[in-house]
């Protein structure tokens, strides 16, 4: 039975807050906004683009503005594919997908981040070799927590045998609605505790993660 390990992309594999804060307090100051703090940005994280404009404007009092929405989705989008110079990759993962690689684990993406920036900064950190099939928050109409997108991902892989790595709420979601099972990374942007996050195992330390992949996935 083909074994398969998807992973999500912010707060999982990599860093990418500081990314996206920047780019959304450069979106700001074009439109004469207040800036964010890191911790709210943070908070806006993992339901993809439109969202996180969404929750921008929402919290400065414009929530209602469609045409200004979706003038500032455009703008962001445009800025974004290329943030990728403060991202940094959590502290072994190379080392983890390396080794889940060489034990014949297929490896995949299925992340709320658009296809392209999600392509973008995993060719500027050395991974995209590693995933075969990537599923961006703009691969499907629907996005994560549906379960479209982690089905549309295990689909590419052609695999029967599935683990779902993320970080947060909206993963443990996903991989519940496409009954597959579940490990937490808990050092991600999850918003609760990680007791009250449904999980098949959670972990902080990426060297631990073949090793659950080898109980989840025999």
């Amino acid at each position: 039975m083909t074994r398969a390990v998807i992973f999500d992309l912010d707060g999982t594999l990599i860093d990418s807050a500081p990314d996206i804060h920047a780019a959304a307090n450069r979106l700001m100051d074009r439109y004469e906004f207040d800036q964010f703090s890191t911790a709210e940005t943070r908070s806006f994280i993992g339901s993809g683009v439109p969202h996180f404009i969404g929750r921008c404007l929402r919290a400065r009092g414009r929530e209602d503005d469609t045409d200004l929405r979706a003038r500032l989705i455009d703008d962001f989008m445009a800025d974004y594919e290329n943030a990728v110079s403060l991202t940094r990759v959590y502290p072994g993962v190379p080392e983890a997908l390396s080794r889940l690689a060489a034990d014949h684990a297929l490896l995949g993406l299925c992340t709320n981040k658009p296809h392209g920036p999600a392509r973008a900064v995993l060719e500027h950190l050395g991974l995209s070799d590693y995933f075969p099939v990537i599923i961006g928050g703009d691969s499907l109409p629907v996005r994560k927590p549906d379960p479209a997108p982690l089905h549309a991902a295990i689909a590419g892989l052609a695999a029967r045998n599935v683990l779902y790595v993320g970080d947060s709420e909206i993963d443990a979601e996903t991989a519940l609605r496409a009954d597959v099972r579940f490990a937490l990374y808990t050092e991600g942007y999850r918003k609760s505790p990680a007791s009250e996050i449904a999980h098949a195992s959670a972990f902080s330390d990426f060297a631990d993660l073949p090793r659950i992949v080898a109980k989840l996935l025999p």
